[in-house]
């Protein structure tokens, strides 16, 4: 087994490591170990994938207008979803001799601006035409990056949830609204890491809970306020205290609450029922590394984000779905198997280097390809054919590398340069984790583009809007409410939202106030709350009889006895941060 290694990343000059584990996954695939450090691998992903900035533009096919990902300016060649699945037109009709006298990335670049793009990155969706990055999804709006979920609307990295609002990377839930990083949850709404709970009202760490409101690091309880049990009885007369129908009360309420949180421990990370594991936001999984918003059975990975059922994966952002081997892609999977270097490739096996492609196999460097194989740069080889070309022109990405505009060199084992991508990086999901000003994403080389200006008329202001949800009829729906953060771009604010009739159905219906801002901005407040990916080595906060800043007493005595707990651990708390946290020991005897 190769030793550890040091390497200089070529894009930040920062080191970073490559562990044995490393190496073995690399020997397994057939790749060099990789030139940029985790996270700079991370942005560069991040700049592929726009799930959330969608645009009007006209179909090249048809000429009618639609909705989609690549902005009016992008210059690419853009079909809407039907016709660019249909037979109207053959993607190999676009293919090219593969050109030994020039670099890979630059004929991928000439493929990529000659073929047809679907409008989104949608596979097997019913009913569902407003959403992007999204698979076996049923009449849902306004959704992004989700999977097998059913009239779920305004929600970002849902996994099988049904009937649910506002919600942010949660799992098998149902008739929920305002959840972050949550799962099996049932009518629970405005909560955090909260699982397995019922009827719940803003639960932060809690678990099992059932018929409770404003409570922390809670397990196995019901008629619970604010930390206190109460009976049945007692509880459902406190309860009319808290009438979240009206805006003012929720408000009041959740910034009362997200004060009260700060005075409790928290758990240096959220992992449940998983071995071996380091990142945040993990479940069922095992020996997993630097991995966050992990739904289920993921083994023996590293630096994974948004996947699920994957086994001997690295770098990945949004994956799995019953996947193996796979390695630097965005978007990819759903019974699949190595695929490498890959954007929206779904049930595919043996890809390289591909971009939109479907139900095929053992391809490279192709874009907008289903139901096929054997094809290079869209053109299609015999097997033999191909498999001869193969290793010359991974031998040709060495000997004549792509080098951009940077000066950065990429060779065969990189994933596609930063500068390919047709969309700005402000269109991106870099910028929701890597947030930059226009300057900043000028001064650093990358593409910045101002969305088409909205011209949304609003007909009521925010501060018009009935306080409670009883008093709200039904000429709501023909409203254009504006949003008061008025265009507000580090939000993508769209000035202006509607309500639609389902949404106002099941907010009357649970009893839940009016959004008072648009979905964008709502998205952003929901972003906010989560960690970052990425992880700080950091100490054990419980103090002995209590928590370093002594703002939490400790309600028994703990293992390690008056003195500071030694544990160490790796959590995605930055150290500034204002948390109380403890590592697992500690926190469980808490709460426990």
């Amino acid at each position: 087994m190769k030793n550890s290694e040091i390497k200089n990343c070529q894009n930040c000059k920062k080191d970073f490591t490559v562990e044995p584990e490393d190496f073995n996954f690399y020997e397994k695939i057939k790749v060099p170990p990789p030139t940029f450090c985790p996270e700079c691998r991370l942005v560069r992903r991040m700049l592929w994938p726009n799930e959330r900035s969608l645009f009007k533009r006209s179909c090249a096919k048809t000429s009618k207008q639609i909705i989609t990902m690549f902005h009016p300016d992008a210059k690419v060649v853009v079909y809407d979803h039907d016709t660019w699945w249909s037979d109207q037109w053959e993607p190999t009709d676009y293919g090219k001799d593969y050109d030994f006298s020039k670099p890979f990335f630059e004929q991928f670049k000439e493929l990529l601006y000659r073929t047809s793009l679907a409008n989104l990155g949608n596979s097997n969706n019913v009913g569902s035409p407003y959403g992007n990055h999204n698979a076996d999804c049923k009449y849902c709006y306004l959704l992004y990056a989700s999977f097998n979920v059913e009239r779920t609307h305004y929600s970002y990295g849902a996994v099988r949830l049904k009937d649910c609002m506002d919600m942010y990377v949660c799992l098998h839930s149902e008739l929920c609204y305002n959840d972050i990083v949550s799962t099996d949850l049932y009518k629970t709404h405005f909560s955090y890491d909260a699982d397995e709970s019922v009827n719940c009202f803003f639960l932060k760490y809690s678990k099992n809970m059932q018929d409770s409101i404003g409570c922390i690091n809670l397990r196995n309880k019901s008629h619970c306020i604010l930390n206190v049990e109460y009976s049945k009885e007692e509880y459902e007369k406190r309860k009319k205290e808290f009438d979240f129908g009206s805006y003012k009360v929720l408000f009041e309420f959740e910034n009362s609450f997200n004060r009260l949180v700060l005075n409790v421990p928290y758990r240096y990370a959220h992992i449940m029922k998983s071995k071996d594991v380091t990142g945040d936001n993990i479940i069922n999984s095992k020996n997993v590394k630097n991995c966050f918003d992990i739904y289920q059975n993921v083994e023996d990975s590293k630096y994974l984000i948004h996947c699920l059922d994957a086994k001997d994966c690295y770098d990945l952002y949004g994956g799995g779905a019953v996947a193996s081997l796979m390695y630097e892609g965005v978007d990819i999977g759903k019974e699949s198997s190595k695929q490498l270097f890959s954007i929206l490739t779904h049930t595919c096996f043996q890809t390289y280097y591909t971009y939109m492609c479907y139900n095929s196999k053992n391809l490279f460097g192709c874009i907008g390809l289903r139901g096929k194989q054997y094809c290079i740069l869209n053109k299609q080889y015999s097997k033999e054919k191909y498999f001869e070309l193969l290793p010359k022109i991974i031998e040709h990405m060495n000997t004549m590398p792509y080098k951009d505009k940077k000066g950065l060199i990429y060779k065969y084992g990189e994933f596609f340069p930063s500068e390919l991508s047709p969309f700005a990086y402000n269109e991106t999901i870099a910028q929701e984790y890597f947030t930059k000003t226009k300057e900043e994403i000028v001064k650093d080389g990358y593409t910045y583009r101002t969305s088409p200006a909205k011209d949304y008329q609003a007909t009521i202001l925010n501060k018009d809007l009935p306080d409670h949800i009883k008093d709200v009829s039904d000429s709501i729906l023909k409203e254009v409410i504006a949003c008061p953060n008025d265009g507000k771009e580090l939000t993508q604010c769209t000035k202006a939202y509607r309500i639609i009739k389902s949404e106002l159905e099941f907010l009357k219906n649970n009893n839940i106030a009016l959004p008072r801002y648009c979905p964008n901005c709502r998205h952003y407040k929901r972003l906010k709350q989560r960690n970052p990916f990425k992880l700080w080595q950091a100490k054990c906060q419980c103090a002995g009889a209590n928590s370093q800043n002594k703002k939490y007493k400790n309600t028994i005595k703990h293992t390690h006895g008056t003195k500071p707990c030694p544990n160490e651990f790796e959590t995605s708390y930055a150290p500034d941060r204002p948390e109380i946290i403890y590592c697992e020991k500690c926190y469980q005897q808490e709460v426990y």
